[in-house]
Formats: C-alpha cells, structure tokens, sequence
C-alpha cells in the first residue's frame, strides 16, 4: 500500500500483510521508566507512519494469567502495519528507541494473520483472513475485555488451564498480555506447529471446559482470539519466555 489505511472495524477490513509483536525485558530499576513509556507511548505507536493498529501491552510470568500474574520487567507492543516496508524503521522510531535504552534484551516476532474472530477496542485490527496451509509455528493471541462482575469467577477457573498449557506437547513459549492490570487479560502462545495448538485447543478437557464456560458464564464484554503463522523470531528468544531447545539466534517459521 502506498497510503494508510485506516482501521474500520467493519467486516470485511483488509488483511495486513504484517503484525509485529516487539517484546523488552527490563530490569527492576527500570520500572519507573517503563511505566512512563505505558503512559506516552501508546499514542505515539498508534500515529507512528504506516501503522494500522498499536497496543503497548504489560505481560505476565504465563503462569497464572490473572492478576497476580504481572511481570513488571517485560513489555510488548502488538503493531499491525500497512506494509513491511512501513514496518521496516521501527527500532529508529520515537517508540523504538525508547524501549531500546531501558531494554537489557528484546525479541520480535513476525506474523501474518491465518485467522481472526472477534474484536479489540472495537475493530477487527487482523481484517478477516481466510486461513491457510501453513506447516511451521504458529502464534495463538487471545484477548478480552472482562465483565467487572464476572471476572472473580473467570480468575477462579484460569489456573487449570494456565497448569495444563505449562506441559502441552509443542508449546514452545507462552505469556499473558493485557492493556491494564485488571480486566483487560490476554494471552500470547507460540507452537511448534498448527496441529499441536489445534490438540490442546480442542482436545485438553481443562481447555475444553474453559471454552464451554465461556459460552454460559458470560465472562468477557468484548473479545478476540486470533492465529498468526510466524514468519521469523527475531532477538533473545528467552524474552518470549522460550521454553523449547535452543538459543537466542533467529527461528525462521515455515509455509506450505
């Protein structure tokens, strides 16, 4: 595209090439900084040239996914692009350079949207892809908007889920995301391939629960879940709380 595209929100939002998902690991003494980046930077992420949709996100140890699960020397940024190209100058940015002096590590993961449901802040920021055979890791983003009166129960049933992805066969890395620390929750995991994400989607009777809840006790206000094929990982794997083999050079992702 050689002009922006502004989010719509409507049915039928075009498919963005490219989504980016930057991680920083920071130190404790860092933390007054990094709460300072929350405070500007979203607007400046949102605006910087080329970018379609932008969340700045705190992060969790993924091993609880609730609200005691914060890891407040990890921070993300969620970006959806217009194009690569645009996409190509973002660690010379305000953004970019910011993070980068706070920052001891860092990691980015390349993605292209496979499938999305759902909306965040109101849109449909990944458009409305149509799939595809993609044979490589995939990245799994789960997003809600919690209802205040729901969410003691919510919390109440995450942890089996939380203890049960922790073992899952081909998970590879696995944190929660969320705009605020209470009633914004969020989840990032990454797989080996498609068909491991499918097995525990669908098939792990503790995450098979969960789904059913969902259903019947109205837990969220607003929510999305999308799958990505990762194109390339980028950076300190250990950010991403990596928990396969290996180390912190570039991971290549793979396509039928």
């Amino acid at each position: 595209m050689s002009e922006r595209s502004e989010p719509t929100g409507e049915p039928g939002s075009a498919v963005p090439e490219l989504v980016t998902l930057h991680v920083w690991r920071t130190s404790p003494g860092a933390l007054p900084r990094a709460l300072t980046r929350m405070a500007v930077d979203p607007r400046r992420l949102r605006t910087h040239p080329g970018v379609r949709f932008g969340k700045l996100l705190g992060t969790g140890t993924g091993t609880g996914f609730g609200p005691g699960d914060a890891d407040l020397t990890r921070w993300a940024a969620l970006t959806v692009w217009d194009s690569p190209a645009a996409a190509a100058d973002f660690d010379d940015s305000p953004v970019g350079r910011a993070w980068a002096r706070i920052a001891r590590a860092q990691a980015r993961v390349d993605l292209r949207p496979l499938t999305s449901r759902g909306e965040w802040s109101g849109q449909r920021p990944f458009g409305e892809p149509a799939g595809g055979r993609v044979t490589g890791p995939v990245l799994a983003l789960t997003r809600a908007r919690l209802r205040v009166r729901r969410a003691a129960t919510f919390w109440r049933a995450i942890p089996p889920v939380a203890a049960a992805l922790r073992d899952a066969p081909g998970l590879l890395a696995r944190f929660g995301v969320g705009e605020a620390p209470l009633g914004w929750q969020g989840t990032v995991s990454v797989w080996r391939d498609p068909t491991d994400l499918v097995a525990f989607a669908y098939r792990h009777p503790e995450h098979r629960a969960a789904i059913m809840r969902t259903h019947t006790a109205g837990w969220y206000a607003e929510e999305l879940f999308a799958r990505f094929e990762v194109r390339d990982v980028v950076g300190d794997r250990s950010v991403l709380g990596w928990v396969a083999d290996g180390g912190p050079e570039t991971v290549k992702g793979g396509r039928a």
